[in-house]
């Protein structure tokens, strides 16, 4: 059995101010021991982060595809790994609408991140239009086809399924709609790395996941546990949906 994989994202927010708020989400994840539990915070907060973090996996939420040179205001994997970033997320949604990044520029990353030891969390999702429009599966196993590194292993990588339309908006797919769509991915993993690699890699659910829904969610079939945004900056709210994962762990 996968375990469950609950990964926070801080996005645009956190300042040395909620520190406190990590060591918190750090001694729940301690206390529930059957799922894992990782927070990709902005690059400014990785190494105060990772400081009082404990054995939480403390991550980012983008990098570059090189190693260095002249990009002004990027951010390498080396210089992840140096300030403490076990993980990375790739290709959010937020990075594909708001920065039109491509799913090629996805593979790059992922490539560069996995080159340096960082694990990745690789996403991939549809719009509302696209939804609605009869695509979203077409749309989705598109982007994993061009973003898929070639060497992609369960040993460090992870997939995140989050429809665009249901991030920070409240919105949710309906368990069914949630299944289907993983079903499709875990198919998909299976055509392009093979069975064996495909049923280890973990998918994860990001959208509006709270600690009302989360055990709900994550009992469904290949949903291997949720990728949050606002619900993970505060532990109050976070905790709660690592207790769900547990729950049905």
């Amino acid at each position: 059995m996968r375990r469950k994989l609950v990964a926070g994202n801080w996005k645009m927010h956190g300042l040395r101010a909620q520190l406190p708020e990590i060591e918190a989400i750090a001694a729940a994840a301690a206390a529930n021991p059957s799922v894992d539990v990782a927070l990709c915070v902005p690059y400014t907060l990785i190494h105060p982060a990772a400081q009082v973090a404990g054995a939480l996996p403390i991550g980012a939420q983008d990098l570059h595809e090189a190693d260095k040179g002249a990009h002004t205001g990027c951010i390498s994997a080396p210089m992840l790994v140096e300030e403490g970033a076990t993980l990375t997320i790739v290709g959010h949604s937020e990075r594909r609408g708001d920065q039109h990044e491509t799913s090629h520029d996805a593979y790059m990353k992922a490539a560069a991140a996995h080159r340096h030891g960082l694990r990745v969390i690789l996403c991939c999702g549809e719009l509302e239009a696209e939804r609605a429009a009869g695509r979203a599966e077409r749309i989705v196993q598109s982007q994993i086809e061009k973003s898929l590194p070639d060497d992609a292993d369960p040993s460090w990588l992870t997939l995140a399924y989050e429809p665009r339309w249901a991030i920070g908006t409240g919105k949710t797919p309906t368990p069914d709609e949630i299944a289907s769509m993983h079903a499709i991915l875990r198919a998909k993993l299976r055509m392009m790395i093979g069975e064996e690699k495909a049923e280890g890699v973990r998918i994860l659910y990001g959208g509006s996941v709270t600690g009302a829904n989360a055990a709900q969610i994550l009992a469904l079939d290949n949903v291997d546990g949720a990728l949050v945004g606002g619900a993970s900056l505060t532990a109050e709210k976070f905790v709660p949906i690592i207790e769900g994962a547990a729950s049905v762990s």
